[in-house]
């Protein structure tokens, strides 16, 4: 499951259990990812609150399915399979159409976001997003300008730029540590985006 020691649910205790019983699909089941962070449960609390508040959070107006286009877009770019799984299956729940699922994951694939079936605004979304995650040193102000001449307001931007970074740290928390699917229910996340102390996963 990694690279390095982890805690199982059945063995966890104090802090460790509580933050597990928050964090719970069905079954018990507590993602890899997560899992990952055992031995520090302090760290596996910071991540789930960053992620929580990026990517499933009411206050956001960005639609949740195409922050999950972003974060499957940012994981390809990174090579984290484990990432781009997770979070196109949760991409396919939200979005509700498989065909068009599937054509936005076929753009990405062949890192060509033009082809996807996305409106304008989306696509300077993504363009932005693979700057951002490819050369960030490389980015100036004309970037965020374009994305603003695309439709997109300042707040909207903010949410583009934090879900793009949190992807990032996510995948290199996978990667540097060896995290595999294996045993991990795909495409479940916090939906109840009202309540931010609600971590449970389904």
């Amino acid at each position: 499951m990694s690279w390095i020691k982890t805690v199982p649910f059945e063995e966890a205790t104090g802090k460790l259990r509580k933050l597990y019983e928050r964090v719970t699909g069905p079954d018990n089941n507590v993602d890899n990812i997560m899992m990952a962070h055992s031995l520090r449960p302090h760290s596996m609390e910071g991540h789930m609150v960053m992620y929580k508040n990026v990517l499933h959070h009411s206050a956001n107006t960005i639609p949740k399915w195409f922050l999950e286009v972003l974060g499957v877009w940012v994981s390809s770019l990174n090579r984290c399979g484990y990432c781009v799984e997770h979070h196109f299956g949760g991409l396919q729940r939200l979005l509700g159409d498989a065909a068009r699922g599937d054509a936005i994951r076929a753009a990405i694939e062949a890192r060509r976001p033009e082809d996807a079936p996305l409106d304008q605004a989306q696509i300077a979304a993504m363009t932005y997003a693979r700057k951002l995650t490819e050369a960030p040193a490389d980015l100036v102000e004309r970037d965020v300008v374009a994305l603003r001449d695309a439709g997109w307001d300042d707040g909207e931007i903010l949410e583009i730029n934090q879900v793009c970074a949190y992807f990032s740290y996510a995948n290199r928390t996978v990667l540097g540590l060896g995290c595999s699917t294996e045993g991990d229910v795909l495409g479940l996340s916090p939906n109840n985006s009202d309540n931010p102390d609600d971590w449970g996963h389904r």
